[in-house]
């Protein structure tokens, strides 16, 4: 889950959410400051207006005793949270609802009851002398305050929905091209895989640039094919062009060795010719095998097959040559029938095919089990052995055609047994699988 949440917040969309959600941010902080500080300053010269024009009624007093009567009938009738009034006469007399004290942290406005308590709030005051006192006129700043409150929530309401569409569309949009990308990397994958059919299915809903690439991948992908299939064509053709003639060369080979006696030079020297003729056309024929196997043409004869039989049977085929060569060879097959439909020749040369490889390159003394199960409603056929096993860098390299370990190369064979056992699974549609037996090697084919 968190890997999954990591790779979202990679993606390209989020990124570009999360950059268009800090660009709108700025601009919507920049422009509420801008008109905090625009909005503030028109209050406060509001508020210092007012305060000239308190100032100029109080002026308009004749005498001292008149300022001070007007003070302290006008303080009586005003709230001192919002307007405090204060005038110290000539002889030292203070009227008001309030006056001006400092100590040494500054000013402060405190109340002329008994308690002396200090206004809670800020205040802008204006101190004029007035016939040999002083008039203060002081106005809260109260609505200056709670207007940055009030900017604070015009942020908060305009930019938090703001914020978490984006983050939503992002995150809708990372998940949505997530999806495609992954539908990309499993054909990408499958085409590494040697499935050179695989396409991009290609939605007519996706963006764009997701569409373009998916026809690339598809263009690539059908280049791939028609070349591998070309280079498979000419393979067949030049095995079926060759066959012929091989074979021919072969009868001729016979021809001869019927008037040479085996035991002459020459007889040995033919001998080791028939030999050399047969390897080839056995190569021949098995390429041309694998050409009939990978164009689906057995395709239209398959038939049940009884694997238990058939496993049963080539145990009992290989077991003579596997105690001539002191192996053993043990079968394991269930009393339930297991039946596939395929093709019973091409199943079986599977199983030949793979029995007689562990029998060719495993040392005298090594096992070999033939054994059969069903998994998840599959058929499993395993072909095992304690021999040498097959290096792990090279199980991929030996399902090639004609690919051979170096440690096999002075063996029998052709190097093309692993690509018809392959071919064959996969017409099946089944998968082959190289496994470590520790020590040896296990040969797994899920149909």
């Amino acid at each position: 889950m968190k890997a999954r949440l990591a790779q979202l917040w990679r993606s390209m969309p989020v990124r570009l959410a999360l950059l268009l959600v800090l660009l709108f941010s700025t601009v919507s902080l920049l422009s509420l400051a801008a008109s905090y500080a625009v909005t503030q300053n028109s209050f406060e010269a509001a508020i210092r207006a007012d305060l000239e024009q308190d100032i100029a009624g109080f002026r308009a007093a004749p005498n001292a005793g008149a300022v001070a009567l007007l003070v302290d009938a006008e303080s009586r009738d005003t709230d001192p949270s919002r307007i405090v009034l204060s005038y110290i006469s000539p002889n030292g007399r203070l009227f008001g609802n309030g006056a001006i004290a400092r100590d040494d942290e500054g000013y402060h406005i405190v109340s002329l009851t008994q308690d002396r308590a200090e206004y809670d709030g800020a205040y802008l005051a204006l101190t004029i002398p007035l016939y040999g006192g002083q008039l203060t006129v002081a106005r809260s700043r109260a609505q200056i305050e709670a207007l940055g409150t009030v900017f604070l929530n015009i942020l908060l309401i305009s930019l938090l929905p703001t914020v978490l569409i984006a983050l939503s569309g992002g995150l809708y949009l990372a998940r949505r091209s997530k999806r495609h990308v992954e539908v990309i990397g499993h054909t990408l994958d499958d085409l590494t895989d040697g499935d050179l059919a695989a396409r991009v299915s290609v939605s007519p809903n996706w963006a764009d640039d997701m569409i373009r690439i998916g026809n690339k991948v598809n263009q690539m992908a059908g280049a791939q094919e028609a070349q591998m299939q070309m280079v498979r064509q000419v393979s067949s053709d030049i095995a079926h062009d060759l066959k012929t003639p091989i074979q021919r060369v072969a009868v001729h080979l016979d021809d001869l060795a019927r008037l040479v006696p085996p035991e002459t030079e020459g007889g040995i020297l033919l001998e080791k010719a028939q030999d050399e003729v047969t390897g080839i056309a056995s190569v021949f024929q098995s390429l041309l095998q694998i050409a009939s196997v990978e164009s689906g043409s057995p395709k239209s004869h398959f038939q049940p097959v009884d694997l238990n039989q058939l496993c049963l049977t080539f145990s009992e085929v290989y077991e003579p040559a596997a105690t001539a060569s002191n192996h053993s060879l043990i079968a394991e097959v269930p009393p339930e029938p297991i039946k596939v439909k395929g093709d019973k020749n091409l199943l079986g040369q599977v199983i030949a095919n793979l029995v007689e490889n562990a029998l060719r390159h495993t040392p005298e003394g090594s096992r070999i089990s033939l054994s059969l199960k069903t998994q998840d409603e599959h058929a499993v056929i395993e072909v095992a052995d304690n021999g040498a096993g097959i290096p792990e860098a090279e199980r991929e390299k030996v399902l090639r055609r004609l690919y051979r370990l170096d440690a096999s190369r002075n063996t029998p064979g052709n190097g093309l047994g692993l690509s018809l056992v392959e071919g064959v699974v996969k017409l099946h549609g089944g998968t082959l699988q190289l496994l470590d037996n520790a020590p040896g090697l296990k040969v797994r084919i899920v149909i």
